[in-house]
């Protein structure tokens, strides 16, 4: 039944379309498409006509071929930087080449669900270079490289490298490409991924560089939107997005929002203290764009009305002797205000790690079992979406589907023991 469930959800976001418009299409009642959708568990769930997936998988196949000669490129060389295999920054990205790979993201689910396994990179080596403390990034790429088959060599922090004997970003980058064949890259010093991907061919992946981009980290935020409005029959187009917290240092709001001005329509509130609000020119590309942008320093106004509240935690480690002034535990979101100011089908983002101490200004940790906290099923889409960078970037993408196999091992139904029905593998 989840089969039917992500078949008909997918279908929705391809087409762009709501519930009602879906149904529409199919030439059915919305209820009966709600019934579809509904958990297996659930008494009013009911299995899909054979017929129906038939016509929803015609539906998307003409539309594929009138899409089809707008670019018909590999995905790879769309994205490409500068003509190279790599992902430095979101502005890689258009409408089009997003969509693609979440379709191919979709395809990974599978694997990153521990239901299928795959080995298109066996013996292909990723060298996961991170001279910034991570752990939740630097694992998840591990990860998503090893479900595909390949391993991992692994080092954190600069007193492991040459560079802090002087080696430059280009001889270090040049050795490491001789031995590794994909290289995911996070430094404290903004540019300095790119200075890693002009010394190469190789794959390089930007897993942030200081202030500036989190690539990455932004379209696994927007694959996860996507497949939260598609559960609730949205759209992001029209969407009203509350971002929160630091906005100035924060690079996954930096990406995230370039992202999202792809879309039509938006309303953007910005919820932060005058020294931590958004980049001037970040408010320039959205406003061009034809988007809407509040900016202000109270949650009760900002959170009012929002379908998606994406909350960040301060940088401190970007303040060099600058004071942070006006950010104070009444930027804490707690349930009892999310109850009060926001939706029943809001969505509550956050790119971890959160502050879960009683008196921090995060994301309160009495939300950890209300409904609309997606931050696990954020983490978890993390796996499918960097899986489908790898494959993209190194060519693998069309491999994958007649590759994968049944996995050999039993897993849990839930990842968490908390997770709601559409949380973690089901």
């Amino acid at each position: 039944m989840s089969q039917q469930q992500d078949i008909l959800r997918d279908a929705m976001r391809r087409l762009n379309l709501t519930r009602d418009a879906f149904s529409e299409r199919l030439g059915i009642r919305r209820r009966a498409l709600d019934t579809w959708l509904l958990p297996a568990d659930s008494g009013e769930s009911r299995a899909m006509p054979e017929m129906v997936g038939k016509f929803v998988a015609e539906i998307l196949q003409r539309e594929a071929q009138a899409t089809a000669g707008a670019d018909d490129r590999p995905l790879g060389q769309r994205i490409a930087a500068e003509g190279r295999p790599h992902l430095l920054s979101v502005a890689q990205f258009d409408r089009d080449s997003l969509e693609a790979l979440f379709q191919v993201a979709d395809v990974m689910q599978p694997i990153a669900r521990r239901q299928k396994v795959t080995r298109v990179l066996e013996g292909a080596v990723l060298g996961s270079l991170f001279f910034e403390a991570s752990t939740r990034t630097r694992v998840s790429f591990g990860a998503a490289f090893c479900r595909l088959g390949g391993t991992v060599c692994d080092t954190t922090g600069f007193t492991f490298s040459s560079m802090a004997k002087g080696e430059s970003i280009y001889d270090t980058s040049r050795v490491m490409s001789g031995y590794v064949d994909a290289l995911v890259v996070r430094h404290p010093e903004q540019g300095s991924v790119a200075e890693f991907a002009r010394a190469t061919n190789i794959p390089v992946i930007n897993a942030g560089d200081g202030p500036g981009e989190h690539p990455s980290q932004a379209v696994l935020d927007l694959y996860t939107i996507q497949r939260e409005f598609s559960r609730m029959g949205k759209l992001v187009d029209g969407t009203h997005v509350a971002m929160v917290g630091d906005l100035k240092y924060g690079r996954t709001v930096h990406s995230l929002i370039r992202l999202l001005s792809l879309y039509r329509g938006l309303k953007f509130t910005l919820i932060a203290p005058p020294s931590l609000e958004m980049p001037a020119y970040l408010l320039d590309l959205v406003a061009r764009n034809g988007h809407v942008i509040e900016q202000t320093q109270s949650l009760e106004e900002g959170l009012r009305g929002a379908d998606v509240v994406y909350a960040t935690r301060i940088q401190k480690e970007r303040f060099a002797g600058e004071e942070i002034e006006g950010y104070t535990p009444e930027f804490q979101i707690r349930k009892a205000l999310v109850d009060a100011l926001c939706k029943p089908d809001t969505i509550l983002m956050h790119p971890l790690p959160r502050d879960g101490r009683p008196d921090a200004n995060d994301l309160s940790i009495d939300l950890n079992h209300d409904p609309r906290l997606a931050i696990f099923r954020q983490t978890d889409n993390g796996i499918p979406v960097r899986m489908a960078l790898f494959a993209v970037l190194m060519g693998v993408e069309h491999q994958v589907a007649r590759s994968m196999r049944d996995a050999g091992w039993r897993s849990p139904a839930h990842i968490g023991p908390d997770d709601a029905d559409f949380d973690g593998l089901d």
